[in-house]
């Protein structure tokens, strides 16, 4: 409970500067109407905006908005990859032709972007604590029939600079009910990514812990790295691919014959799927295939995938798929661990 109790303490930390701020951007719609604001991101297709009169995020379709004004600092990234770092304006242009965001990068140093390339702006701060995005989702469910109980709870922070970004997740689930063992499976994901001079590509690394009850394991840690690619970046899906190596050390539970802790070299195949629904739905999947190097004909396949409702403000259904699979685990241990849990999940920073 403590982990749990920190993990909420932390994430409400970092969320709690942010509504702070004031609403001073100014965001002028294609029909017309003009509004003062809080520009908070864009993000799936979707501007997202605070106002002083309104309880929440308002979601806005970026294709209808004809003008934004901000002098806050935004992240922004296009569809090539590029991205720049600054305040926003909107070029004047003539009627029929498209929409131009200007990121003011500096005194003398400003950028023309087409409002159709935007795929993303994320806003920045010089103060730490405003760089932050992410969620928190819980659920629980209790049946009296045959005492069980099942909960998770799960909590996902990002951190994004201009050319980089980290980001970290925590999911833990229970299962436990009468005349059954108590099942259990935690896992902490961290990984950080840096683009390259070419467009679309960048190199990743990553670390993965996982405690499985169901697989007999006591500890997994897996660190790897690569090389990866964005083969789609729009406002509708972001669809990349990373290729590299791993290495895993697995402590497994005491058993008859003892196995001592387990090291493995990978290669390591990465993939990562966002599809976007405007303001509505998203549905996010991820794998990691891990063929053994140093035990060839061994593979370790790991998923998980998430479909997300909005409900209300920042408040969502979701429902999630985990899974892991290894074809050879030692004798007398089961090779897979998988599931399915739903529940809400609350946004801070971007959304």
């Amino acid at each position: 409970m403590g982990i749990r109790a920190l993990i909420l303490s932390s994430a409400l930390l970092i969320a709690a500067p942010l509504f702070a701020q004031g609403k001073t951007d100014v965001m002028v719609m294609k029909n017309g109407d003009r509004m003062t604001c809080r520009i908070k991101g864009l993000d799936a297709g979707v501007l997202y905006v605070s106002f002083d009169y309104i309880d929440g995020t308002a979601s806005v379709d970026w294709s209808k908005v004809a003008r934004v004004e901000s002098k806050q600092l935004f992240i922004v990234k296009t569809q090539d990859g590029s991205m720049y770092t600054g305040a926003l304006t909107t070029a004047e242009t003539a009627a029929g032709r498209p929409v131009q965001i200007q990121v003011a990068q500096g005194p003398e140093k400003e950028a023309l972007i087409d409002q159709t390339q935007v795929v993303e702006m994320v806003q920045t701060s010089e103060n730490f604590w405003r760089r932050f995005n992410g969620a928190i989702s819980w659920g629980i469910l209790y049946s009296k029939g045959n005492q069980s109980t099942q909960y998770n709870l799960g909590s996902q922070t990002a951190y994004v600079r201009e050319r980089w970004s980290a980001k970290a997740d925590l999911s833990s689930n229970l299962s436990s009910s009468t005349g059954a063992n108590t099942s259990t499976r935690n896992s902490f994901n961290f990984s950080a990514l840096h683009l390259l001079p070419w467009n679309n590509w960048f190199y990743s690394g990553l670390g993965t812990f996982l405690q499985s009850s169901e697989q007999g394991i006591n500890l997994q840690s897996t660190f790897g790295g690569g090389i990866g690619r964005y083969l789609k970046n729009t406002n509708q899906a972001s669809i990349s691919l990373l290729g590299g190596v791993a290495w895993q050390q697995t402590d497994y539970q005491a058993s008859v014959v003892p196995l001592g802790v387990q090291n493995v070299a990978s290669a390591l195949i990465g993939a990562d799927v966002r599809l976007f629904k405007f303001s509505k739905t998203n549905l996010s999947a991820s794998a990691l295939v891990l063929p053994a190097l140093s035990q060839p004909g061994r593979i370790r396949f790991d998923t998980s995938a998430s479909y997300y409702i909005k409900l209300i403000s920042n408040l969502s259904w979701n429902l999630s798929f985990y899974g892991n699979w290894d074809n050879r685990p030692p004798p007398g241990f089961s090779g897979t661990d998988y599931g399915t849990s739903s529940g809400l999940s609350w946004t801070f920073g971007l959304k």
